[in-house]
């Protein structure tokens, strides 16, 4: 087990971390706002899904996540149908559009990682992810892993996230 030094220098990193999720922040569309973001990449990664499940991914209250869904349905990123196994529930699902800013919020963010961590070696990175998802794996993150239930087509292209989730 850690010392406590370690675990206090830990709790200053993490609170030093807010300037790095503020830079992230500042490179997102005015009309795509963090809570929009973490539910596109959402639905990039797991695919359609139920606003219940949606509202556990993001930890959030269901009225939370109707906001933040609401406010992307109105600028066409995702659709929302009714679901064919219980009419009062909706099943979310990602546009073209929402794709294509999915897309373009990934090419941000990775451009911006690229240019601040560009004097890291490609093992510091790779460490640094490999870390960061070990901890939060700890913590019982339900994001960590994705839930699909059946592998994706030979040919279909990986989905890109960008890095900033809530």
């Amino acid at each position: 087990m850690a010392e406590k030094a370690q675990y206090e220098e830990l709790i200053r990193q993490f609170s030093a971390f807010g300037a790095v999720k503020r830079e992230l922040g500042r490179i997102l569309p005015a009309d795509c706002p963090g809570g929009s973001v973490a539910v596109l990449t959402l639905l990039g990664r797991h695919g359609d899904m139920r606003m219940s499940k949606l509202a556990e991914l993001l930890a959030v209250d269901m009225s939370v996540t109707s906001r933040h869904v609401a406010h992307i349905a109105d600028r066409g990123w995702i659709e929302r149908s009714p679901d064919p196994a219980d009419k009062r529930s909706r099943i979310l699902h990602l546009t073209p559009e929402g794709q294509e800013q999915l897309d373009e919020l990934s090419e941000r963010t990775t451009q911006l990682l690229a240019h601040r961590l560009g004097d890291w070696t490609d093992d510091e990175v790779g460490q640094l992810a490999g870390l960061m998802a070990r901890l939060r794996a700890s913590f019982d993150d339900c994001r960590s892993a994705p839930a699909r239930t059946t592998a994706p087509a030979p040919d279909a292209q990986s989905t890109r996230t960008p890095a900033i989730t809530t």
